[in-house]
């Protein structure tokens, strides 16, 4: 019976999401969301999914990436070439956006913000018109005003302010052209609730040492007193700690126990899908934090296609919204032309030493890195060869510039 009860409780919890039908919670306005009940029953927000050990995964693993990613501002230079940089908008993008942050601190939590909320939110201070710095705002909530015009609120020590949109830094995530990105806990609400109420049934269970019930026969009608005293008796009995103890029962009564079966019930199984299905919508491969198939190991080239899909298909395109963002709303209009902020996303291939020994070899017999390029790739230092600065082409490995004295 409770096996029937939780598994319609799940499938109800996979229904589509409609606003008409679910119970929301107080937030700034329609572009805003603070939490929403599920219909399986607990109430989903960014806060609560975060106690989901896969959503706290995907959303640990792709922030912790994209923050531990060296990254420069850059200015094109002659024929393609490009100089890095150093300016104040520079320190504030690469080392310390603020008094109390590291540059990887500040786009972990960025990227953070745009996976559970779809949006990361950040304050642009000044002094006077020059910017110094960039303060998240992860409580912060986004809507158009009566004119259609963007506008920022943020609670600061119980009182809520509004920013307008040009002293706001704000990357959106995937969106559908709105201003907005969407937030995949708004739009996950019956998967993740789903994955909420598996997860409390499962800790009800185990709380419970006589779990998952059972039933008390007495053939006598019993007394409120004596209900009482059988309750202060079962509870001795209650709790994993006083597992194995032995029952004593007297006066006609019988304990039966009532066995619960997870697989029967489909907790188990519910489980296991929930993690995949958070996966999904966190754009994640479970392979990435630790969950495989069926038969599928946690090793190979088909796991290493899969991590190089992720890298491209669900990093990339987080760092290239937060260039582009950088690039319209920090770097004055007079010099965007020339300058632009880049992650170096070379550095992904640190995780797979063979991929980027063949990429370096390859850079190297095509002429494209010198030496001393691609020992700094490796944080090697400089070569003092005076031929290190110099291309080399694929045969002899001799510089370019000999190469037209080998017909001589």
């Amino acid at each position: 019976m409770i096996g029937r009860l939780f598994s319609g409780a799940i499938k109800g919890a996979r229904a589509s999401w409609s606003t008409g039908t679910s119970e929301w919670q107080p937030g700034f306005g329609g572009s805003s969301f603070a939490g929403q009940k599920s219909k399986a029953g607990p109430t989903v927000s960014p806060e609560s999914v975060m106690q989901l050990s896969a959503a706290y995964a995907c959303t640990a693993r792709t922030s912790q990436l994209i923050g531990s990613l060296p990254a420069g501002l850059y200015e094109k230079g002659k024929d393609d070439s490009r100089d890095r940089i150093d300016t104040e908008l520079s320190s504030i993008l690469t080392i310390s956006p603020n008094s109390e942050q590291t540059a990887a601190e500040f786009w972990e939590g960025m990227a953070a913000q745009i996976c559970l909320k779809g949006n990361a939110i950040s304050e642009k201070l000044f002094i006077g018109s020059r910017l110094v710095g960039l303060r998240p705002l992860p409580k912060s909530t986004v809507d158009r005003n009566r004119n259609g015009v963007l506008e920022y609120r943020y609670v600061d020590r119980g009182k809520s302010y509004v920013l307008p949109a040009e002293k706001v830094f704000h990357i959106r995530g995937f969106g559908v052209g709105e201003g907005v990105g969407l937030s995949p806990v708004r739009y996950g609400v019956q998967s993740l609730g789903a994955a909420l109420a598996a997860d409390e049934t499962a800790a009800s269970i185990f709380s419970n040492g006589m779990s998952p019930g059972g039933i008390l026969e007495s053939e006598q009608t019993l007394e409120p007193a004596q209900r009482d005293q059988l309750q202060d008796l079962l509870a001795q009995f209650v709790g994993s700690s006083k597992a194995g103890k032995t029952l004593i029962m007297e006066a006609g009564l019988k304990y039966t126990q009532m066995t619960l079966n997870p697989e029967d019930a489909q907790l188990l199984e519910t489980r296991r899908f929930s993690i995949e299905d958070i996966c999904r919508w966190f754009g994640t491969p479970p392979i990435i934090i630790g969950h495989s198939s069926e038969g599928q190991t946690m090793w190979g080239t088909g796991v290493e296609a899969i991590m190089l899909s992720w890298l491209t298909t669900g990093i990339n395109p987080i760092l290239r919204k937060i260039e582009a963002r950088v690039r319209k709303d920090l770097i004055g209009p007079g010099a965007r032309q020339g300058t632009y902020f880049e992650f170096n996303r070379e550095a992904m291939l640190q995780m797979d030493s063979v991929a980027k020994g063949e990429f370096l070899s390859k850079m190297a017999s095509s002429a494209t890195l010198t030496t001393n390029e691609r020992r700094s790739k490796l944080n090697m230092p400089r070569s003092d060869d005076p031929n290190a600065d110099k291309l080399l082409a694929q045969g002899a490995m001799v510089t370019l510039s000999d190469l037209g004295g080998l017909n001589k």
